[in-house]
């Protein structure tokens, strides 16, 4: 099934774990270290680099580059070392997280509270 990300959002009930979806649109990436800087900007007050109200994160990684790239593909990366960071940026609007692997009792209740998906 192919969707946009507004469509996915103002949808989000509707679609249950398991489902196979085509996501496009605006996706940030960010790992362990943006999120730590991210929720320091949200702790004091600070403007963010983006909006996180209706936004899409990937936790992911680069591979090395190759042949004259800038970088190489991205991989998803492991979403429970992001765990500490989630439910700030969740509360903070957040609404989809994609990335591999179970995450603690606090993020799925966070996911949950928030009307999010992972």
């Amino acid at each position: 099934m192919k969707l946009t990300l507004e469509t996915l959002i103002n949808n989000i009930h509707d679609y249950r774990a398991g489902e196979r979806i085509e996501l496009s649109g605006e996706i940030y990436t960010a790992r362990d270290q943006a999120h730590k800087r991210i929720a320091a900007l949200i702790d004091s007050s600070e403007k963010l680099p983006f909006d996180l109200r209706n936004s899409c994160i990937y936790y992911c990684g680069p591979c090395p580059a190759g042949n004259d790239k800038i970088i190489g593909s991205c991989g998803p990366t492991t979403s429970s070392r992001m765990d500490f960071y989630t439910p700030k940026m969740l509360s903070g609007g957040v609404k989809i997280l994609i990335g591999k692997g179970n995450r603690n009792s606090e993020v799925i209740e966070s996911i949950k509270e928030n009307g999010a998906i992972y």
